[in-house]
């Protein structure tokens, strides 16, 4: 008789721990978006310093930037002397917006390029 009134503690253990099981699938997902985004962010910047490195134009180096990252991403280019700086922000989190979302940022810093000799 005592297997008939433990009927319902496996319904009410499973009603508890649902909701968790549920969050922590979310959070889980929301940590894999940032890092993707991250990810993005790096290759941005590295891909747009190299160009910059190479002696393209700032506008071109801002507009490859932009497509290599993520959505919505800022781009800020600054050259000082021979050392070119490119960083890529962005905002990144979950779809749906029930969890916070985090800015990632990614430097990355180039030597320019020697002009070729215009000697022909």
């Amino acid at each position: 008789m005592s297997s008939r009134r433990d009927g319902g503690t496996a319904t009410a253990e499973l009603a508890v721990v649902l909701p968790v099981l549920v969050l922590l699938v979310a959070a889980g997902m929301a940590a894999v978006s940032v890092v993707l985004s991250q990810l993005q962010c790096v290759d941005a910047a590295r891909e747009a310093a190299r160009a910059a490195a190479r002696g393209e134009p700032v506008g071109s180096v801002r507009l490859l930037a932009e497509r290599a990252g993520p959505g919505g991403a800022s781009v800020d280019v600054v050259a000082n002397g021979e050392q070119v700086r490119v960083t890529v922000s962005a905002r990144a989190g979950p779809v749906g917006g029930l969890l916070p979302t985090f800015q990632v940022t990614a430097t990355a810093v180039a030597v320019r390029e020697p002009e070729p000799a215009s000697g022909r």
